[in-house]
């Protein structure tokens, strides 16, 4: 396998499960299939294999500069596993945004827009979301049990 066969398989990986939290955040399905460890564990070990395949890394590559993540970033197996990183944790921050947005009573239509910035923008589609939380809830703490100020 390609490293561009992997970035593709991953991908499609996740688009159901990101359609399943935007579209049809009640079905039973969608809970058990996106909180369920088995896409997290699949593209670990498809993280893993990328990692593996990207050995030995580019010399001068490495993250303690700008210039050295570049280089490491030059090489498509971890380029890959960098993708994968990012697919992981969005999906994670996107499902957790669905709890928790049904927890604290947040209307769905309400969070889609998060949901999709997540979806694109990772972080800023984060910080959407606890703004509308904020708003919503006035919620300043991400632990459950803390109470409202």
């Amino acid at each position: 396998m390609d490293a561009a066969l992997l970035f593709t398989l991953c991908n499609w990986l996740v688009l159901p499960a990101w359609l399943l939290l935007i579209l049809l955040p009640s079905w039973r399905w969608t809970q058990r299939l996106v909180s369920a460890v088995w896409i997290p564990v699949l593209l670990g070990i498809a993280y893993a294999y990328a990692f593996y395949q990207a050995q030995p890394t580019p010399e001068n590559g490495g993250f303690g500069s700008l210039a050295a993540v570049m280089i490491l970033f030059s090489e498509p197996w971890v380029m890959v596993a960098g993708w994968i990183h990012y697919l992981v944790f969005d999906l994670f921050v996107g499902a957790w945004q669905l709890r928790d947005s049904k927890r604290h009573g947040i209307p769905h239509f309400w969070i889609v827009p998060c949901l999709l910035l997540t979806f694109m923008l990772g972080p800023v589609g984060l910080l959407s979301y606890l703004i509308l939380r904020l708003i919503i809830n006035r919620m300043t703490s991400l632990d459950e049990n803390f109470a409202k100020p």
